[in-house]
């Protein structure tokens, strides 16, 4: 009886990536843009220093004497909001900047729902000169979430 043995040649693995890249360069574009937006958002939030959590806005209102301000609609903002919130809709923000005026020398805490539209809420009055301004950062369902108390009218 005669034995053959067969020597089976393993692909090079960074032979079949390349493959695979030249293959679906649609593919591979889209994982690049990708990752290079998440990469993007998370370095300039963290660079920024906007965000904080709810814990650390409770601590700035209590010992800061933090303002809050909510972005939302007043509808949404009258189905629940932070006690003492002040609501400027983000479409209205920028003609009730000097409204905000008279807490340019306090911190502000911007509030939504998620912490999206607030985020570009702390960047327009940063832009505006205001120092202290921070976005929290989940809104209010991070701040609900928390236990936290909400004033619904």
């Amino acid at each position: 009886m005669v034995s053959r043995f067969f020597v089976v040649e393993t692909p090079d693995p960074m032979q079949q990536y390349l493959e695979f890249a030249a293959n679906h360069p649609v593919l591979i574009g889209a994982f690049v843009l990708i990752l290079g937006a998440l990469i993007w958002n998370l370095l300039r939030e963290s660079a920024s220093g906007l965000n904080i959590d709810p814990g650390e806005a409770t601590l700035k209102i209590n010992h800061e004497d933090a303002v809050v301000v909510d972005v939302r609609s007043i509808k949404e903002f009258s189905e629940g909001h932070i006690l003492h919130a002040e609501n400027i809709p983000l479409n209205g923000l920028k003609n009730q900047l000097p409204a905000l005026e008279k807490y340019r020398q306090r911190p502000i805490i911007m509030v939504c729902r998620s912490g999206s539209r607030s985020g570009v809420a702390a960047t327009t009055l940063r832009k505006a000169g205001f120092k202290q301004v921070y976005n929290l950062r989940g809104g209010m369902l991070a701040w609900e979430n928390a236990g936290l108390p909400v004033k619904r009218r």
